[in-house]
């Protein structure tokens, strides 16, 4: 998930930051002549830990950057701390970003509730945002300029959604699993709005589930029973396996698809087994397919088959 898009984001995020500091001589926290001091919160622990690959990812981009002399002779500097996607402790460990290491800005913080915990405080402080997320409340710049959201609208992709089934599918009863904060809400206004008059009798069961529920068995049982043959899942990876998971093991094969936000090969579709995601559909835009959707096929799985 991301691959392709997060580790030029490293670049140009800190290419844009060198040059609204490299403005004016007097220099602002987190750059001197030889250095620009940049810091980011991440799930390395917790319910949300597959999106800790994103930064590690871009950490190891900025280790080659400067291994090619930085930006503009100046070496990037990334700190990088754990938050567990809990947001009182994004809060905590941006203050200390801010206060303490005195970083010039905050550098694609991962998850919409984290980010959400940061905004208000961020754009107080005048410190520059760029939040890993398409929450809707991220694109603001009248109340929030300061920061920036940096993948695209969650809003629209439920409207891709929706706007594919009412072409596709006859008779659609569309059943959605989000996730309970602003992340989840998106995509069920978005896949409202793309369903425009038909949005009542279309989406026949729409349930959430917190992130830090053990398991959403309960949900998907309940959206079965409604009768549903389209299933629309708004999540996380860990989520997400769990999902590909149960409705294997229940049988129910309805017209699926997956969140940019949940649909990741290694941390979502490996460890609920590639065999039982075989036929899922998903949104990738970074593989530019028709009309941004795709089914996953047993070529594109490297050791998937079908039972």
């Amino acid at each position: 998930m991301f691959k392709h898009w997060t580790a030029s984001l490293a670049l140009v995020g800190a290419l844009a930051i060198t040059a609204a500091a490299a403005a004016d001589k007097q220099y602002g926290p987190g750059v001197t002549d030889t250095e620009i001091k940049i810091g980011q919160s991440a799930p390395y622990s917790g319910p949300a830990s597959a999106y800790g690959m994103i930064t590690k990812t871009q950490a190891a981009y900025i280790r080659m950057v400067n291994e090619h002399g930085g930006v503009n002779g100046r070496k990037i500097t990334l700190i990088s701390l754990d938050d567990g996607y809990s947001p009182p402790k994004t809060l905590e460990q941006t203050r200390r970003l801010v206060e303490e290491e005195q970083v010039l800005g905050i550098f694609d913080t991962v998850g919409t509730a984290p980010n959400a915990a940061i905004q208000e405080y961020l754009n107080e402080k005048h410190v520059p945002h760029f939040a890993i997320t398409g929450a809707s409340r991220f694109n603001d710049p009248t109340r929030y300029p300061w920061t920036m959201g940096v993948i695209a609208s969650y809003e629209t992709e439920g409207s891709i959604y929706a706007k594919y089934i009412l072409q596709s599918v006859k008779d659609a009863k569309i059943a959605l699993l989000y996730q309970n904060d602003d992340l989840g809400r998106d995509y069920l206004k978005g896949l409202q709005e793309g369903l425009g008059a038909q949005a009542q009798s279309a989406i026949v069961k729409a349930v959430s589930y917190e992130t830090t529920d053990p398991t959403i068995d309960s949900q998907i049982i309940a959206l079965k029973a409604s009768g549903a043959n389209v299933l629309v899942v708004a999540s996380s990876p860990k989520f997400s396996a769990q999902v590909i998971r149960k409705i294997f093991e229940l049988d129910w094969r309805p017209i699926f698809f997956l969140s940019i936000t949940g649909n990741s090969v290694p941390s979502a579709l490996v460890p609920a087994g590639l065999d039982k995601a075989v036929g899922r559909r998903s949104d990738l835009g970074q593989r530019q397919r028709h009309a941004g959707l795709y089914r996953v096929h047993e070529d594109e799985l490297p050791g998937a088959r079908s039972e």
